[in-house]
């Protein structure tokens, strides 16, 4: 496995190691200790997934404290353009954004810590993305930022996503009032 610390402190790109042959491929999904000693101690209480047609837009979602998640993504089938934008204060990188295209081919996964809106596009149809969660859902504590604020300038490449009523009158994000501290010290260890 190679783990890739991404220009946003907090984001990490992992390239599990695959082995395959004519009969086709092996890879470890996740391994608590290799996850650990990438710097992802996060524990994992709940798996998601979700099946996509093409063109679909899901996000930008987080969690508010004290019901933050890390979400660790993937997709199993199809590809999806995955996103996450920092929503720390006082983070050198407020505000910004990482894009990684994730498919069922490259098996590339993406760590998206607490204090990151996260959202992705399906490139196309049958598109299976899953995620462990490092909390559990609470609605309540649910915040979106609007998918397609100018502000963010996240160059999706499509012009009229299949979009929620939830994320289609998402606010934008200069009216976000983030509960979420940026830490450098937490980036570290």
């Amino acid at each position: 496995m190679k783990v890739f610390e991404c220009h946003i402190p907090g984001l990490l790109e992992i390239h599990p190691s695959v082995f395959g042959d004519e009969r086709g491929y092996f890879f470890e999904s996740y391994s608590k200790q290799a996850f650990h000693d990438a710097g992802i101690k996060d524990e994992f209480v709940q798996d998601n997934q979700s099946l996509s047609s093409k063109g679909v837009l899901r996000g930008l979602h987080f969690q508010n404290p004290p019901f933050a998640q890390g979400k660790l993504v993937r997709v199993i089938q199809g590809a999806v353009l995955d996103v996450a934008v920092d929503i720390r204060v006082n983070s050198p990188t407020y505000g910004q954004h990482y894009k990684i295209e994730l498919t069922g081919e490259n098996k590339k996964m993406f760590w998206v810590p607490p204090g990151f809106a996260h959202g992705f596009l399906t490139l196309e149809d049958n598109t299976i993305f899953a995620y462990k969660c490092s909390g559990l859902y609470n609605k309540e504590s649910e915040g979106s930022v609007r998918w397609d604020d100018p502000e963010l300038a996240i160059e999706w490449n499509i012009e009229n996503p299949s979009v929620s009523e939830k994320d289609r009158v998402a606010p934008l994000f200069a009216a976000l009032k983030s509960k979420f501290k940026y830490h450098e010290k937490a980036i570290q260890d």
